[in-house]
């Protein structure tokens, strides 16, 4: 079994297993909290998928597009934190 086997028949129904089960707790989540954590957790599936299709094909360049993605979704869950912190001190 080649490394793209392994990718395409293992991880990636992984991936998109975790996507669907994420998703719900995305939909269905209780409190804004579950799902903003429920969507960086999408963001974090989502740059897998990038990394499997990069090395899939070969081309490191999407790997750039995968970086980008993991600031944005850092930048976004410390920014959720810092408006839940000052939320509580009202």
């Amino acid at each position: 079994m080649s490394l793209n086997d392994y990718l395409f028949y293992v991880v990636m129904p992984m991936l998109c297993l975790s996507v669907i089960l994420v998703a719900y707790r995305f939909f269905k989540g209780p409190s804004i909290a579950d799902r903003v954590i429920a969507l960086d957790l999408l963001i974090s599936i989502g740059i897998g998928v990038i990394t499997v299709y990069s090395i899939f094909t070969s081309q490191a360049t999407f790997l750039d597009d995968a970086m980008i993605l993991a600031l944005i979704a850092f930048l976004g869950t410390v920014a959720f934190s810092y408006y839940l912190e000052k939320k509580e001190e009202k």
